[in-house]
């Protein structure tokens, strides 16, 4: 059994500190999934406090914000880092313990302020939020190595998946049981927990020291935007793929603050069955990752990508067609194992376009661009979820999506 587990975890044939540094990635995605899966819950939480639709769209902007000001330069900043696990360990720490803090804003905010106080410390937040978000994909690839991605990626988000699976559905039905607010109190605090388990296994990954190009060490602390825009103009590949990238998730950053409220104001759904919604979606990741890690070996990755983003496009639009929980939730099954597949070939595609010595640079502008993303859609879906209605503006983030997976079919054809 303990072996099994093992082979789960890594690869048998890896050297041994790349091996141990697979096991820690892996329990480290343990502890993610479990404090992640409050996630879900805190725009619940608002729309229950009574937030209004631009307020909830304020979780997923703010941060896009931040990223949008501050990536690059927090992506030239740990370019000149030879340690980056250090700053990856510290600034996930911080953001999975804002759950506990915001079970504590609840105890001590009077509730006429209490939402624009959440607001505030998720604001916070974005700082340390944009530090993981470019310092992931940096230490994950130079765990895995450019032949281990699928290896390493797969195993992580089906830990993640299950994780986040068992323990959404448990949390939904304690916030079913226990009266409001007192709830939200309990379930943030405990999930919070997690962020201990993800701090000890995530700082004691070992990776050699950060490659520092000439052209980022010569500088005095930031790159001349004439060298820094003739560098990443030079990758066409990396380009070409962000490029249509940015275009697939304008549409999913549109439905992210639209699914909350349309459960809640729409469907009428409870906490417990919001809860499987998420379980649903994140407990075929186990078999989404292994299938779509075999598929890709077989058919290729521009097999994994075309199928994979078609299949997400639809989800949107299919849920906005239906009040019934029970098709939701089947639904969002459906839509998770696609979503396997696209976590997979974007990281692994993404990773083969950057050069290693500017990895932290060029991750800091593909994140630049993902904030860019996010911080226009939500403003953009919440004000068509009130011109218009929220299943309109959840349709129309499927057709947004149904855009990107066009290119990527037309422009797409050659290699990323």
């Amino acid at each position: 059994m303990l072996a099994t587990l093992r082979q789960f975890l890594a690869p048998p044939d890896l050297p041994l500190t790349q091996r141990r540094n697979f096991i820690r990635v892996q329990i480290d995605a343990v502890g993610v999934g479990l404090a992640s899966a409050a996630a879900p819950f805190l725009p619940v939480f608002l729309t229950r406090l009574g937030a209004t639709s631009q307020e909830v769209g304020y979780l997923t902007s703010m941060p896009a914000l931040t990223g949008l000001v501050l990536g690059i330069f927090i992506g030239q900043l740990l370019q000149r880092q030879r340690n980056i696990v250090h700053w990856f360990s510290a600034a996930r720490l911080f953001v999975l313990l804002s759950y506990a803090l915001t079970a504590l804003l609840i105890e001590v905010v009077p509730s006429s302020w209490l939402i624009k106080a959440i607001l505030l410390l998720w604001a916070l937040v974005t700082l340390p939020q944009t530090v993981v978000a470019v310092s992931f994909n940096v230490v994950m690839n130079g765990v895995a190595g450019p032949q281990h991605r699928y290896d390493l990626m797969s195993r992580r988000w089906s830990i993640l998946g299950i994780t986040m699976a068992g323990t959404t559905a448990i949390a939904g039905q304690i916030l079913e049981v226990l009266p409001f607010p007192l709830n939200y109190q309990i379930v943030f605090s405990l999930l919070s927990l997690g962020s201990l388990i993800s701090f000890f296994f995530s700082s004691r990954i070992e990776l050699p020291p950060n490659p520092v190009a000439d052209l980022v060490r010569k500088s005095q602390f930031i790159l001349p935007a004439s060298n820094f825009l003739r560098q990443i103009w030079s990758e066409k590949p990396f380009v070409r793929f962000v490029s249509i990238r940015f275009i697939f998730l304008l549409g999913t950053t549109l439905a992210v603050p639209l699914f909350p409220l349309y459960y809640v104001r729409e469907v009428k759904a409870s906490d417990a069955w919001i809860g499987i919604f998420n379980t649903a979606q994140t407990a075929v990741l186990l078999a989404g990752d292994f299938a779509w890690t075999v598929l890709s070996r077989k058919k290729g990755s521009r097999f994994t990508l075309l199928i994979t983003t078609f299949g997400v496009s639809l989800y949107p639009i299919l849920v906005a067609q239906t009040h019934q929980v029970q098709l939701i939730a089947l639904i969002a099954g459906v839509s998770g194992f696609f979503q396997a597949g696209i976590d997979l070939v974007f990281f692994d595609e993404l990773m083969k376009t950057i050069p290693d010595e500017f990895s932290a640079v060029f991750v800091a502008v593909v994140q630049t661009l993902t904030h860019l993303s996010s911080f226009i859609a939500p403003i953009v879906s919440a004000w068509l979820s009130d011109f218009l209605n929220i299943p309109t503006a959840l349709m129309i983030s499927g057709l947004v999506r149904l855009l990107g997976f066009g290119l990527f079919f037309t422009l797409g054809r050659k290699e990323f």
